[in-house]
């Protein structure tokens, strides 16, 4: 038997190289490797074996069986290639496949440029600071008490107990007083952070910008007058805007601006819990005790801040439902925006 493995190894690799097409290769797989192939009969034919021999002709005919299988794998895999090659030419003289376009700003920068623009036509300057921020800048030059709840970790990202990712652009406030003498009129545009779980309008990362404008007999109409040229030039003319009374340690009295809800046109929806309006941003009279951390005599000086979240202002504009998508880079979303922005 041994002689008869010998041999039907050397005929079947050269009758598997000599195949021709996917067909031949299938029949001589059914000759050699079939129920009744070759190395069937010889598997079947291990009984008449002496039994001392049986165990090494039986290792050996089952080596022959990989090694053929092998060598019809092979072959087939070099037939596919030959086919490929024999194929029609390619013709150069086609049009190629368009690209998908050229590349766009993303919705949240083009909106960000857009509303700093604005700001430029009245005359504001723009400047900026850092996102890993010291605790003092980020709550305590911003009159925050040592309790206040924003400081708790819970909704703070600490890096250590006086190093922090900022929570809001404020912090430049204070940095940009220190170093720059009134009068100014300055906007802060920038990345912000928040401890906060994920859902349809809230984000741990979002963009804010941030204005300040400190000068002699600042009042809270030029702040006022300041909102509603902005509202006007980017959600159109026709948008009206109230004040409400609020709080923010930095800021004293402090306001949370409305605009009309862009979805109802004020007749209440669920978008805004059917009141009509949508808060837009939080803003006030700079507080005296910022003034003091940044060195500005309170008596002589005024000012006004506002704040307003990039990604809300985005959401509210184009009617975007959830703010994870301005994050998730998908580009179904994203290609609604190109050539709108």
């Amino acid at each position: 038997m041994k002689d008869t493995i010998d041999r039907l190894r050397i005929d079947g690799a050269e009758r598997i190289a000599s195949a021709k097409n996917e067909t031949e290769i299938e029949t001589l797989r059914t000759a050699l490797l079939g129920r009744k192939g070759e190395v069937t009969s010889l598997l079947r034919g291990l009984k008449d074996v002496a039994d001392a021999d049986r165990p090494k002709m039986g290792a050996e005919l089952n080596k022959l069986k990989v090694e053929l299988g092998a060598l019809f794998d092979t072959r087939l895999a070099d037939l596919a290639g030959e086919g490929q090659a024999d194929g029609p030419a390619l013709d150069l003289t086609l049009p190629g496949t368009p690209p998908t376009g050229a590349g766009t700003n993303h919705p949240l920068l083009s909106v960000l440029e857009s509303v700093c623009d604005i700001f430029y036509g009245m005359g504001f300057s723009r400047g900026e600071g850092p996102e890993v921020e010291l605790d003092y800048y980020n709550f305590t030059a911003l009159n925050f008490p040592d309790d206040h709840p924003a400081r708790d970790i819970q909704d703070t990202f600490y890096i250590d107990p006086k190093v922090c990712l900022r929570t809001q652009t404020s912090p430049v406030q204070v940095r940009t007083m220190e170093q720059t003498e009134p009068p100014l009129a300055m906007i802060f545009p920038g990345r912000v952070y928040r401890n906060e779980n994920a859902d349809a309008s809230h984000s741990s990362e979002f963009y804010q910008i941030e204005g300040l404008v400190v000068d002699k007999a600042v009042s809270l109409t030029d702040l006022k007058d300041t909102i509603d040229i902005f509202v006007r030039n980017f959600f159109g003319a026709d948008e009206p805007t109230r004040f409400r009374p609020h709080y923010f340690p930095f800021t004293e009295p402090s306001v949370e601006v409305d605009m009309q809800c862009v979805a109802c046109r004020g007749k209440g929806c669920g978008i805004c819990g059917q009141t009509g309006w949508l808060e837009i941003m939080g803003a006030g009279m700079v507080h005296p005790n910022v003034f003091k951390a940044a060195g500005y005599p309170d008596d002589k000086y005024t000012g006004f801040a506002f704040g307003m979240g990039i990604d809300r202002v985005a959401m509210l504009k184009y009617g975007i439902g959830d703010i994870r998508l301005l994050y998730e880079n998908d580009l179904r979303f994203l290609n609604q925006f190109r050539g709108v922005l």
